[in-house]
């Protein structure tokens, strides 16, 4: 009998991202693995899917014994189809996002592709997580990662997480980490976020760039805060967005 857990990989920076690469090499010591990932980048798609095209999937080889295939839509589309066509004699033990190239604390969460794999295992009621790296090079060594993710991957198993409860787990930029904080989501926006530009052939074109501005920089029960001061930050993120204070108020306007 095979007591390995058994563990379904996505990413949002491409099946052949460095980041999913080093978190095959991280698990699969410990774990029988699966991966589906896009077969491009497809940063900010958050929980996008695709309603109106049609998908399709290649086996790829690029890890070793590991099975690996790539699909042509967004991460939540890779979950979607894994789930369906790719595991149907053996349902994953765990869904993971990553190791993501960039910063998805804070109200990165919301537009995350990494964090909409996690929310769509999390939907699925298996439990999930989502691995960030605040080092944005995409040639990043990633390994000194490898003992928090074991460690927190080795509790989830063991422990579980909530209904309705995925991670949102944010490494420092870069080593070595003063420890793990468990945190809650920053406050903070991005600004100045359409660049216009005019094409030569006489018509307006736009970039959505941005800058992100943290709007409590100060707060230590943050993730922004850990991050930025060594900190692993891991923020429990619910899929019920229903603000049940306001909805007691709700019901006394009597609408």
């Amino acid at each position: 009998m095979n007591n390995r857990p058994f563990i379904l990989i996505s990413n949002d920076d491409g099946y052949h991202a460095n980041g999913i690469k080093t978190l095959v090499k991280i698990l699969s010591p410990i774990a029988d693995l699966l991966v589906c990932a896009p077969e491009a980048a497809r940063s900010g798609f958050s929980c996008g899917f695709s309603a109106t095209d049609y998908l399709r999937l290649k086996r790829r080889h690029n890890m070793g014994d590991i099975e690996v295939w790539s699909c042509t839509g967004t991460p939540v589309d890779c979950v979607k189809i894994a789930l369906s066509e790719l595991c149907k004699d053996r349902l994953p033990d765990l869904i993971i996002g990553g190791i993501n190239h960039g910063d998805n604390s804070s109200t990165n969460n919301h537009y995350s592709g990494t964090m909409g794999i996690a929310k769509e295992g999390c939907m699925k009621y298996i439990p999930s997580i989502a691995f960030s790296s605040c080092n944005y090079n995409e040639n990043a060594d990633l390994m000194p990662l490898s003992e928090y993710i074991i460690k927190i991957i080795n509790k989830v198993l063991k422990e579980g997480l909530p209904k309705g409860t995925c991670l949102n787990v944010n490494f420092p930029s870069n080593p070595p980490f003063k420890g793990v904080k468990a945190c809650r989501m920053t406050w903070g926006r991005w600004v100045n976020e359409i660049q216009k530009n005019h094409h030569p052939r006489g018509y307006d074109y736009y970039w959505v760039v941005g800058e992100y501005v943290n709007d409590e920089p100060e707060a230590q029960d943050s993730d922004q805060w850990a991050v930025n001061h060594g900190y692993v930050a891991i923020t429990p993120t619910k899929i019920d967005v229903t603000d049940y204070e306001f909805k007691e108020q709700l019901d006394k306007w009597n609408l």
